[in-house]
């Protein structure tokens, strides 16, 4: 009888450790038809094909080991909704004007003349059609990019004059960066229809790249809030801008909370480094010391640099308060598509709204 009792015990204790571990740990994993099914029901019914979306946002979480969480999944559905309201290659009013109007300004920049690019237009493509007709009529991006590939490819000199001549920099339902696609493609799970570049235009290669740029980096905020910002504005964005916001306390030095730490641009020092410099002797730190610091600010490690934490005690002891470790990144958004004043907070705070009803959902 005791040893019945010591059994029982003994099971009892590992089932509840069992269950402690689960709690504890990563979440039993869903099967693909469960989580297709919530991602189904959470979409807008409005939304065409939702099946389809379904299998290609699933397909995007598991190639890249994400869990599919609630949150997540709403994460991405409140992106693609901002951006494309769930459509794969989004039209966009006036765009063929909107594109002609930033080739010349290209063209105005490098010097190259206006008959030039006017004369370059006029060639007439495979189709029949001069490339400026083509320009003209274009209603997606996607069409768009094809346009300026083919163009590229044809016109004599065109990728010496035009190489870097199209204005198409995001594309497909969540706006992902196409350079950003070309950066993280080396585990892309599908057969590349041409170039990644094409890809980004489809449902599955939008989706995937656009999961990755949202998800597919480590953070340590506690709202999804600043995951969406960081879309927007580039990753640890908005962890950077509270770095800025700390250091501006520190030496009394304003500065603008764009959430980039040091110029890539130039081997001189941008203003964050400066302003960081003057505490140098409070940091106990060099100048050589500082810039090999701030350059890990596109990482998660730049948390647990000295000089991350330095700048925060010192920050904190002058203002007599904690002060936040992510801040929205004052930048105003600047985009041949843009016609009104936007700004990476409005963005974030728009997905966001999106991302609360969708939670609501479950």
């Amino acid at each position: 009888m005791h040893t019945s009792r010591l059994l029982i015990s003994l099971a009892a204790l590992l089932a509840l450790a069992g269950c402690a571990g689960q709690r504890n740990g990563e979440p039993a994993p869903r099967a693909p038809a469960e989580v297709k099914a919530q991602i189904v029901r959470l979409m807008p019914a409005k939304a065409a094909d939702r099946q389809g979306w379904a299998t290609d946002i699933y397909a995007a979480f598991a190639a890249q080991n994400i869990s599919p969480t609630t949150q997540n999944l709403c994460s991405v559905l409140a992106v693609a909704e901002q951006e494309s309201t769930f459509q794969a290659d989004p039209t966009v009013p006036g765009l063929g004007k909107i594109a002609r109007d930033e080739i010349d300004r290209r063209a105005a920049k490098v010097h190259i003349p206006s008959l030039l690019v006017s004369g370059a237009l006029q060639v007439r493509s495979s189709n029949g059609k001069t490339y400026s007709e083509r320009l003209s009529a274009a209603r997606s991006e996607k069409e768009l990019s094809a346009i300026f590939d083919d163009f590229i490819g044809m016109v004599p000199m065109g990728r010496t004059l035009f190489g870097g001549f199209n204005p198409v920099h995001t594309g497909g339902p969540m706006q992902v960066s196409i350079e950003f696609a070309e950066q993280h493609a080396k585990d892309y799970p599908y057969p590349v229809d041409g170039t990644i570049r094409r890809e980004v235009f489809s449902r599955r290669g939008g989706l995937y790249f656009g999961i990755a740029h949202l998800l597919g980096y480590p953070v340590s905020y506690r709202e999804p809030l600043y995951r969406f910002a960081d879309f927007n504005a580039g990753w640890y964005a908005s962890r950077n801008a509270a770095f800025q916001n700390a250091v501006s306390r520190a030496s009394g030095i304003p500065l603008a909370l764009d959430g980039d730490l040091i110029r890539y641009d130039s081997i001189m020092p941008g203003s964050t480094e400066l302003a960081v410099r003057t505490l140098g002797k409070s940091l106990g730190m060099r100048n050589p010391t500082i810039r090999d610091q701030l350059e890990k600010g596109k990482t998660l490690a730049f948390e647990d640099t000295r000089l991350y934490k330095r700048v925060f005690e010192l920050a904190e002891q002058a203002e007599g308060k904690s002060l936040p470790r992510a801040v929205l990144p004052g930048i105003v958004l600047q985009s041949p598509k843009i016609t009104r004043k936007l700004t990476t907070a409005w963005f974030a705070k728009r997905v966001d709204e999106r991302y609360r009803r969708c939670m609501a959902k479950d």
